[in-house]
This record gives structure tokens, C-alpha cells and sequence, in this order.
């Protein structure tokens, strides 16, 4: 389905976010994004680089494919 990775990512980022306990405000300032950036990401209206998500994976400390498994979680 397109866009499903798109949302998976966003899914798999908000898990990490929950699972800190941080505000979206607060983990957007973590990865080094603006926070309306990173609620587009969470609900997956942004297309990501995998450049981007080797950037934000290593700002958040998590294996860039920990954002694109299926099952990710935190």
C-alpha cells in the first residue's frame, strides 16, 4: 500500500518518543527537527530520505531499521 512506510516510520518514532516520555517538542529538538515537522513525520504525511532517517535514527540512538520495522516499538 503506498504510504505505508511513510506511516510505519512515523509510528515506529512516536513509539520511541512515548516510550521517553518526551513531548513531541521535546523529541523533535533530540532528532534536530522543527516539532510541525515532526508531527507531519509521526503522521506520515512527510516522505523521509533514507538520508533523513539515518539522521534521525542516529540523533534519537536507535539502528535506522529499527524505524522501518514492522514491529519496532521501543
Amino acid at each position: 500500500m503506498e504510504g505505508e512506510l511513510q506511516r510505519r516510520v512515523g509510528r515506529n518514532l512516536r513509539a520511541h518518543r512515548d516510550a521517553r516520555g518526551l513531548s513531541q517538542e521535546a523529541f523533535a529538538e533530540v532528532a534536530g527537527v522543527h516539532r510541525t515537522y515532526m508531527g507531519g513525520i509521526e503522521r506520515g504525511e512527510r516522505n523521509l530520505t533514507l538520508k533523513a532517517v539515518e539522521r534521525i535514527a542516529g540523533r534519537i540512538g536507535v539502528d535506522p531499521l529499527d524505524l522501518l520495522a514492522d514491529d519496532a516499538g521501543a
